[in-house]
């Protein structure tokens, strides 16, 4: 994609090296809510029960049942955090980031994928179905999808969009409200 959006977010210029939880620069939600223990990227959710169950479900459902490999998963959640500035999701991890070859390099590459040559075509296909399916889901033109289906298999695509759906929702969900990210980094 030559001549797509530029680099995105404030995080973009750190190469994702950087741990993210310092940057709420107004240091606090912009909402109140009671604290609960679970952290504040949850505590805030819990003014509405109902509806943070849902969230979780929904997340778990991604995490859990995501039949991508792992380098592609991270490559469209990292540029879709990246996208949305959101602390706790730049914070967050891959559990299996040792067995899956994701390290503080990869995110870096990721964040630079169009000019990476660490990344294999479809990790780039990856952040680049991410990037627009959160900055300009118009700009999928022809040409784009015939690249996507080349790489992906259908049932591959749907499993990236339904990630992206999640990652890009709960994730402006967080940079909106502005939580901090929690003291234990999550991972997933």
């Amino acid at each position: 994609m030559s001549g797509g959006p530029a680099p995105f977010g404030p995080a973009a210029d750190r190469g994702g090296a950087t741990r993210a939880r310092e940057r709420n620069t107004w240091g606090m939600p912009r909402i109140e809510f009671p604290e609960r223990g679970m952290g504040e990227h949850v505590d805030w959710a819990l003014l509405r029960t109902e509806m943070a169950v849902g969230m979780g479900a929904f997340s778990d459902a991604v995490y859990s049942n995501t039949k991508l490999a792992l380098r592609e998963r991270e490559a469209a959640r990292w540029t879709i955090a990246l996208i949305n500035d959101c602390v706790v999701c730049q914070d967050t991890r891959a559990k299996e980031a040792v067995a899956g070859n994701v390290d503080e390099g990869f995110y870096a590459e990721v964040a630079n994928w169009r000019d990476s040559d660490a990344l294999t075509e479809r990790e780039k296909l990856a952040a680049e179905f991410a990037q627009r399916f959160a900055l300009d889901h118009l700009a999928m033109d022809d040409a784009f999808w015939s690249r996507l289906r080349a790489a992906y298999a259908d049932d591959e695509i749907a499993d990236l969009t339904m990630c992206c759906g999640m990652f890009l929702g709960l994730g402006r969900v967080l940079a909106v409200i502005g939580v901090r990210a929690p003291d234990e980094r999550i991972l997933v």
